[in-house]
């Protein structure tokens, strides 16, 4: 559970440095350059993911809730919603004209997707860490940018390709999904 926490803590903490303390982000960016930052960032972020995935299947999980009969199905639901949102946050698309922070917010959707379906340890700890990482990064981002700027529409052709990546994506992560996960997220 070490390696899942410590990986949680480095993730969720270097992803709230730039929202908390931008002067800090802001000083090393001066002080190592853009790109070494971002360098730099990016391999931090990974070291974090990785200590998360040695931490989650290292963990043995212990039952703290029954999850819903209907958890799965809904955690599916979730799940689809999450992938639309995250693919909206890196393509023009109307849903930024209504969500100000898609991809965080699919983080939260894919956090509670994960807490419907599953009731252990480890997947309360994992999940619920970083769903509560994006809600407060999405209240701090707020906060430090102040009043939000809506985009202007997207084209038809962008709804319709951002629409059929996230499709294909969805089904490939449920097909994948026993691989990486180890459980189909299929019910029954």
């Amino acid at each position: 559970m070490t390696w899942l926490l410590s990986g949680i803590a480095l993730f969720t903490l270097l992803h709230l440095t730039s929202s908390v303390v931008p002067s800090l982000r802001d000083y090393l960016q001066t002080m190592f350059g853009r790109n070494a930052y971002r360098a730099g960032f990016a391999i931090l972020a990974i070291l974090g993911f990785v200590m998360i995935v040695i931490g989650w299947r290292s963990s043995v999980p212990i039952a703290v809730y029954a999850p819903p009969a209907w958890g799965a199905t809904l955690a599916l639901l979730l799940m689809f919603v999450a992938i639309v949102l995250f693919g909206a946050a890196h393509a023009k698309t109307n849903i930024k004209r209504f969500v100000r922070h898609p991809q965080l917010t699919s983080v939260l959707l894919w956090s509670l997707a994960h807490l419907a379906s599953n009731g252990d340890s480890r997947s309360l700890i994992l999940f619920g860490s970083l769903g509560v990482w994006a809600a407060l990064e999405i209240v701090m981002i707020n906060r430090r940018d102040g009043h939000w700027q809506k985009p202007g529409r997207a084209t038809s052709k962008s709804e319709a390709i951002g629409a059929t990546i996230s499709v294909v994506i969805f089904l490939v992560l449920i097909a994948l999904h026993p691989y990486f996960a180890g459980v189909s997220p299929l019910p029954g």
